[in-house]
């Protein structure tokens, strides 16, 4: 089993920039492609970035893309998304994922076997 263990969100004006860090345990953890996700209250899971075992190859929803960079620390088990330009629509509950069986779709919350319990990024305006 993996835990995930997210940090960093806050209550920032809308153009700031926050950065998430998420915290695995486990000696597994480069093998695992990770991925970010964000839910609000009575919507599904989104998906927003995921990135490959060796950080060689990145995929982000069209929503960031541009405004958020998915990054990983093997050495240190840690994946990060660095938030910039964000918007009041980027409100919401950010979980970070590993997929232990590397799925073909990174994009769907359904690839990933272990979820972190989330942070609050608010973003006024």
């Amino acid at each position: 089993q993996v835990q995930l263990v997210e940090s960093g969100g806050g209550l920032v004006q809308a153009g700031d920039s926050l950065r998430l860090s998420c915290a695995a345990s486990g000696r597994t953890f480069s093998y695992y492609p990770m991925g970010w996700f964000r839910q609000t209250p009575g919507k599904e899971r989104e998906f927003i970035a995921s990135i490959s075992p060796s950080g060689g190859r990145t995929d982000y929803a069209d929503s960031v893309k541009g405004r958020f960079t998915i990054s990983r620390d093997n050495a240190k088990s840690a994946v990060a998304l660095q938030m910039n330009s964000l918007k009041p629509e980027d409100t919401a509950v950010y979980y970070c994922a590993a997929d232990k069986n590397y799925s073909y779709n990174l994009r769907s919350s359904h690839s990933y076997d272990y979820w972190g319990q989330g942070t609050q990024v608010t973003v006024s305006s």
